[in-house]
């Protein structure tokens, strides 16, 4: 594993959510989804209702996360991590299912179902916006 990859996969532990993006009929599709990275992979979790997962089990996607949401300004880095590589649909073990925690309720309106993938990243990029760091430090932790 890459010295980038070892940091993006730590930097995805600090959040719980993330964006999938795929292509379903030649037409871009992003979409919310859980993580937890378990042994230095990435496994998702996603609503089966809406048939994303079609489009990515064993496609090529890209899956980002970041702390945009949670870092103000000023007030520490902020980053976003970007993983491109293959999924394939997972039935994970009763453990995994537990570091999910809970799930939503419902979807737009419809009972949340369950489905996982795993990502198989082949490449993973970190970006920064530095607040208090310098330029020499841009890809540390």
């Amino acid at each position: 594993m890459s010295p980038e990859e070892s940091q993006a996969i730590a930097l995805l532990d600090r959040v719980p959510y993330g964006r999938l993006a795929t292509s379903r009929r030649a037409l871009p599709l992003l979409a919310p989804a859980r993580h937890i990275v378990c042994d230095g992979r990435i496994v998702l979790r996603m609503h089966a209702g809406l048939g994303h997962h079609e489009a990515c089990d064993g496609n090529v996607v890209a899956y980002g996360a970041d702390n945009l949401n949670t870092t103000a300004p000023g007030e520490g880095d902020l980053w976003v991590v970007q993983f491109t590589g293959t999924t394939e649909l997972l039935e994970p073990s009763r453990a995994q299912r537990a570091r999910f925690g809970a799930q939503p309720a419902a979807v737009d309106g419809e009972t949340f179902a369950p489905v996982y993938l795993r990502l198989h990243p082949h490449f993973a990029a970190v970006h920064t916006l530095g607040w208090n760091s310098s330029p020499q430090l841009r890809h540390g932790a």
